[in-house]
């Protein structure tokens, strides 16, 4: 499993030129937010989002450097599971960094913390702060959500769950946006619980992020079953290939797992065959590619 497949090596060079693009066009978010942001618990809170999808796009710019690698003595079947592992990174700063942003939230409320937004001035005229906040949140939209557009179908045929988690956050970071535009308007009406109302709404979707993430991911490290990318449900694709190779192999047991992008199949019940069959012919539907090895098991008594 070293290398990167002829098959998606264009789609694997433009998820790392979508990546550095995201980096440079959040670093500009991360800035307007910050000098924006006030003492707002709702712009704290998209700011904080925004810093965390730093964190996907960081995570598969060092994974795309090592998985390529070929294998070493060290580590002989080469660096496919390095996706795995910046999966589980990510997941876990989505989950770390929610609660996080949840227990401020949850304080404020708790402790009826009234926030206040005063005017600034701007080339000698008095502007409320609100006005800027909300043109800063819009301008938090816009980028991101063009940005997990274009993601969205790479990560799907990359089989890249990574790619694919940064693109779903992305492409709904208009309700982080919009969410948050609800609570600088609520504080302007004088409701003070809008703000730290808005934050926890931004928070709780961070969390469910996070955590269905970390399932998804754990089953990956802990040699589970082939995942949708969208959830920890078993992949559609892995029980294709697992049909085929019983039809190709008669009375076998078929076991799957994912290793990072790929699956491996271990055959059980039947000597090696003296020739496989191609890949292709064992995956049907399924893109070749994604069926990296195939082992077998024999029956016991042969092994006696």
């Amino acid at each position: 499993m070293s290398g990167i497949p002829a098959a998606i090596a264009a789609d694997y060079a433009r998820a790392k030129r979508l990546e550095w693009w995201t980096l440079a066009w959040m670093g500009s978010i991360i800035v307007v937010m910050y000098f924006a942001m006030g003492t707002s618990q709702a712009m704290r809170s998209a700011l904080v989002e925004d810093l965390l999808s730093l964190v996907p796009a960081i995570t598969f710019l060092v994974a795309s450097r090592i998985e390529p690698k070929p294998a070493t003595a060290r580590y002989p079947f080469g660096f496919a599971r390095v996706n795995s592992l910046a999966f589980l990174i990510s997941a876990v700063a989505l989950t770390m960094v929610g609660s996080f942003v949840a227990w401020e939230a949850i304080s404020a409320l708790i402790a009826q913390e009234h926030p206040t937004v005063g005017p600034v001035e701007i080339f000698g005229q008095r502007v409320w702060l609100g006005w800027l906040m909300i043109a800063a949140l819009v301008y938090s939209i816009v980028p991101p959500v063009i940005l997990g557009h274009r993601k969205l179908p790479v990560a799907r045929r990359l089989r890249d769950k990574v790619l694919h988690t940064d693109a779903l956050m992305q492409k709904a970071d208009w309700q982080t946006g919009v969410t948050g535009i609800v609570g600088i308007a609520g504080i302007g009406l004088g409701y003070w619980w809008a703000d730290s109302a808005a934050a926890l709404l931004i928070a709780l979707s961070i969390l469910k992020d996070g955590v269905k993430s970390i399932r998804t991911a754990s089953a990956e490290l802990l040699d589970g079953e082939p995942r949708e990318m969208d959830g920890p449900a078993v992949s559609e694709e892995a029980d294709g290939v697992r049909r085929r190779l019983r039809e190709h192999y008669p009375g076998c047991e078929v076991r799957l797992r994912e290793s990072g992008r790929y699956m491996v199949a271990t055959v059980s019940g039947i000597a090696p065959p003296a020739r496989l069959p191609s890949k292709k012919v064992l995956t049907g539907d399924v893109p070749d590619w994604r069926l990296a090895r195939v082992d077998f098991e024999p029956p016991q008594d042969e092994e006696a």
